[in-house]
């Protein structure tokens, strides 16, 4: 039984669920999930959870990196190429005008989602309704973005290409649309790469042909991660073997009888008697505890 995390180089045009679908009929098992959604024009890094591991794909933290072309002058309903054109304009862009926008688009700030996403609301996803011709009011959320490099720019055609470093639920498209509209003149994503994830970066991916072949050489078991990578700057605990039944058994345990337990720390990777890693706990400071935060086996 295959248990772990692998990294997809996810082909254009497939859907995060294609790829799930695609995967299951190469490893003929069920239980596969993924830690986040890519558009279908979008390429790049798709970090899949493979048996026990699914229990954690909301639980990977840390930045992603993109690579993404854009091209001002324009709006679509996508906020990207593969969408209705519904504003032009032929308003210049100065690489001066553009390098001085970027850095209001770093560090936490407020992001409405496109009406084409995956986000919810009231229970519908907006691409349904967006589908429908249906537009509903979407609330801002917080996201965080590290960095943008601004890559490539010409001012003739107005096209260039960024390199952002952010957070989990941002929308890049949205940050060139949201830059284009700051410039006054629109702004679509014509191309993106996703090229780091969850551990992941683009050269420690598989394509479907890599991951067939490896099947019929079994030697799957090569390409799996095992999980507790995804939680590699985690401090680490250690239980006695009855901790480690107590912790199994989602018991809360004494902080005072396990060892390297920090004052400052709340959330630790979990490794029982025979060294193999069983999940994350988090310590209850305030009234001696450690709890299970995740049982991953």
């Amino acid at each position: 039984m295959l248990n772990g995390m692998i990294g997809i180089n996810k082909p254009k045009d497939f859907t995060s669920f294609d790829v799930i679908a695609k995967l299951r009929g190469i490893l003929g098992m069920k239980r596969l999930g993924h830690s986040g959604t890519l558009d279908p024009m979008a390429t790049g890094v798709l970090t899949v959870f493979v048996g026990n591991a699914t229990k954690a794909c909301d639980m990977v933290k840390g930045f992603k990196i993109y690579v993404a072309d854009f091209k001002f002058g324009q709006t679509t309903d996508t906020q990207d190429i593969t969408g209705k054109v519904l504003t032009m304009s032929d308003k210049a862009v100065t690489l001066k005008e553009l390098e001085e926008v970027i850095p209001g688009f770093t560090g936490k700030i407020m992001q409405i989602p496109p009406m084409y996403s995956a986000v919810q609301v009231n229970g519908k996803r907006l691409y349904d309704l967006a589908r429908q011709g249906i537009e509903v009011e979407r609330k801002p959320r917080e996201i965080e973005v590290e960095k943008i490099d601004l890559l490539q720019y010409d001012e003739k055609s107005r096209t260039g290409k960024v390199k952002i470093v952010c957070g989990k639920g941002t929308y890049i498209r949205t940050i060139i649309n949201d830059i284009g509209e700051k410039l006054g003149c629109g702004g679509i994503m014509t191309a993106l790469e996703r090229t780091a994830d969850g551990g992941f970066f683009i050269d420690d991916c598989y394509t479907f042909e890599q991951i067939q072949t490896a099947k019929d050489e079994n030697r799957l078991e090569n390409l799996i991660t095992p999980i507790e990578y995804a939680f590699k700057n985690l401090d680490k605990i250690r239980l006695n073997g009855v901790q480690t039944k107590l912790y199994k058994n989602g018991v809360k345990l004494d902080l005072k009888r396990i060892n390297n337990i920090k004052a400052d720390i709340k959330e630790y990777a979990v490794y029982g008697y025979d060294n193999n890693f069983i999940g994350t706990a988090i310590a209850e400071h305030e009234n001696g505890l450690l709890r299970v935060g995740k049982n991953l086996v």
